[in-house]
């Protein structure tokens, strides 16, 4: 089990900090431990007291868990004060070879600062033993120390903190204006491998607090389970949009997500196959319909005459579809990496009756045939699987 270290500060509402980031390694099958920094009070609303843990116990949290139970990877959070962030620092200097993930949190959700400048300029010794750091546009600014009104702007101050520090920098594009997010991670060394750039529809939704925490622990969380930082940062990023997809108002600001709804869209592995859905052919799609809803699942997706789909408790989905002479049931397998899947199965033998394809609805699939002559699908889908376009409105 990958044993995942937050150092990082209290979020009394449960939205960030440590409760969010212990939700999220839970959820993607880790084993969380804490050093805690700071207790905040803190809502959706705002933060309304912050008390720094003092120093030593800071040290004594990490070193407790370490000697005992050991760590894959640390990601570091919230800093209470430049004290602590440089005896950090020292302290990371005796577990050579871990991976760190350093989120340079200064100010949350609702505005709050949460460093102040000396904890800042300590950051410094942070990103020099770090693995990647994390920073959105105004933490980007304020470790360059000066504004970053263009693109071009913000990718020279990545590089220089990436070359001067030694660590890959993922510029994160959520606090930028328009209908696209992009990030952008830059590898830690000016030989390394090319920027690698991910863009997707922002979401419309006050479900943003504690976005910044989440992505950097399941960043973590994907580096103690060895994937590469490229799939890491990925998958990290398909888990933060399903939990804000996913998230039920709460407060009044900005509300947490909803980590505990991604488990059934996310697999553990590169290719290893996870049941996800099973589409039956329909004869009568209202009276399908209604038998199933019946049944207790709830109806997520109705278009026109032809299909249906249906959710069930923990999330999986099942469907039903008018489909001319069709006798038998699909069934549906995502994989971490359809293409080590496929690659995997004709190594031993398998073949595919369709190659790994683009699919207008946003799936990547591939289709195979069982030895009954049962129809079988892997695919890779995230958010779209749960959250397509055609979703029905607060299903």
């Amino acid at each position: 089990m990958p044993r995942i270290l937050i150092v990082a500060g209290s979020d009394s509402g449960g939205g960030a900090g440590i409760q969010a980031d212990l939700k999220t390694v839970t959820m993607l099958g880790g084993h969380g431990m804490t050093a805690i920094t700071a207790i905040t009070a803190q809502n959706t609303l705002g933060v309304d007291g912050v008390h720094p843990i003092p120093n030593d116990m800071v040290l004594a949290q990490i070193d407790s868990v370490v000697s005992d139970i050991g760590v894959d990877v640390i990601k570091i959070g919230m800093i209470g004060s430049a004290r602590t962030a440089l005896a950090l620092a020292e302290r990371l200097e005796q577990l050579p070879g871990v991976p760190v993930v350093f989120d340079p949190v200064m100010v949350a959700s609702s505005g709050a600062r949460l460093a102040d400048a000396a904890t800042i300029a300590a950051f410094e010794r942070l990103m020099d033993r770090a693995t990647l750091v994390t920073p959105n546009i105004p933490e980007l600014e304020a470790l360059a120390d000066a504004p970053l009104a263009t693109v071009e702007a913000r990718a020279e101050a990545a590089r220089r903190l990436a070359t001067a520090h030694g660590c890959a920098v993922l510029a994160k594009g959520g606090h930028d204006d328009g209908p696209t997010v992009v990030d952008r991670l830059y590898p830690a060394e000016p030989g390394g491998p090319p920027v690698v750039e991910w863009s997707d529809p922002r979401i419309d939704s006050a479900a943003t607090h504690g976005t910044g925490c989440t992505l950097s622990t399941a960043i973590a969380c994907g580096l103690a389970g060895e994937w590469s930082l490229t799939e890491a940062v990925a998958r990290a990023r398909r888990f933060v949009r399903i939990a804000m997809l996913g998230a039920e108002p709460l407060g009044d600001g900005h509300g947490p997500m909803a980590q505990q709804g991604v488990r059934l869209d996310l697999n553990a592995s590169r290719w290893s196959p996870m049941l996800n859905q099973v589409t039956v052919p329909a004869t009568d799609l209202a009276a399908s319909e209604r038998f199933y809803r019946m049944l207790g699942l709830r109806q997520i997706v109705r278009s026109s005459r032809r299909y249906a789909r249906f959710e069930s408790e923990g999330g999986a989905t099942f469907s039903i579809e008018m489909v001319e002479g069709a006798d038998r049931p699909t069934v549906y397998f995502e994989v971490g990496d359809l293409d080590i899947a496929v690659r995997y199965l004709r190594q031993q033998g398998i073949a595919f009756n369709q190659e790994p394809t683009e699919q207008p609805w946003g799936w990547r699939e591939a289709r195979l045939t069982d030895p009954a002559g049962n129809s079988v699908c892997l695919y890779q889908a995230g958010e779209m699987r749960r959250f397509p376009p055609w979703r029905i409105a607060n299903a």
